[in-house]
């Protein structure tokens, strides 16, 4: 234990006597007095139950744990941190995932594997699959609980995540293939109209094309008719002609 004025006790007693001089050494002793109290801190500082709160986030950031945040209750924070340094050293590992899933959603948690010692040639074919029953996702939103999942498993090893009765991954295979045949009944039906658009354009196109015009000829500025290319008619003439008028057509005068 210190003494108040541990600086000022070791002068030599003669400069002890001048008023100004005790005063003067006194204005460096209390600015050395803070460097000290944050030397004797100093082993709490890394003491999860007492360290500031920013000190705890960068201690979990140490271990890995990236998903503790100033959102999450002070004394969880803490609480965290102090398990999850028990449990690094069993990370990967059955009972460490199980053990870091209770802490997580506050209950009861069930790890199935498919792991085991088989004898040679007989082991199951695949890649290593592990079932999580948990109650409730707890204090956790359920996209970061399967984030959280993902960077303690071994990246070889698949999972299926059961929070109560609802099967949240992987995600349901049915409602992903129902939602893909609507997208594709859709489309389909874009690509019907589409076709069937299209052959109205191309029907009314062709119709365009085989329609000949009232017109068959045109006639050049104060010239003779001229017959289009491709027709195979005679002169015109007038229709009131009776040379012109066929055999059985009544005289319209």
């Amino acid at each position: 234990m210190r003494r108040d004025d541990w600086l000022l006790w070791q002068l030599p007693v003669g400069m002890t006597d001048d008023d100004f001089f005790v005063r003067f050494v006194t204005i460096f002793q209390r600015m050395a007095d803070t460097v000290l109290d944050q030397v004797d801190n100093l082993e709490h500082v890394f003491d999860p139950t007492v360290a500031p709160d920013n000190m705890v986030r960068q201690m979990a950031e140490w271990f890995g744990v990236d998903w503790v945040d100033s959102s999450l209750d002070d004394r969880l924070q803490r609480q965290i941190v102090l398990a999850y340094a028990d449990l690094i050293q069993w990370r990967g590992t059955k009972i460490g995932l199980r053990k870091l899933l209770e802490l997580l959603t506050g209950g009861p948690v069930e790890v199935h594997d498919t792991g085991g010692v088989f004898p040679k040639e007989e082991a199951p074919g695949g890649p290593p699959h592990v079932r999580l029953d948990v109650g409730s996702a707890g204090w956790n939103k359920v996209e970061d609980l399967l984030r959280i999942v993902r960077a303690e498993l071994p990246a070889t090893v698949t999972f299926d995540l059961w929070i109560g009765a609802d099967h949240v991954w992987p995600r349901s295979t049915t409602a992903m293939a129902s939602a893909g045949h609507q997208a594709g009944t859709v489309t389909a039906g874009a690509v019907s109209a589409g076709g069937s658009a299209g052959a109205s354009t191309s029907a009314v196109e062709a119709s365009s094309e085989m329609r000949l015009p009232q017109d068959s000829t045109t006639r050049r500025p104060g010239g003779d008719a001229v017959t289009p290319p491709g027709t195979t008619h005679g002169p015109i003439g007038d229709v009131n002609d009776p040379a012109m008028r066929r055999e059985g057509e009544p005289d319209d005068g």
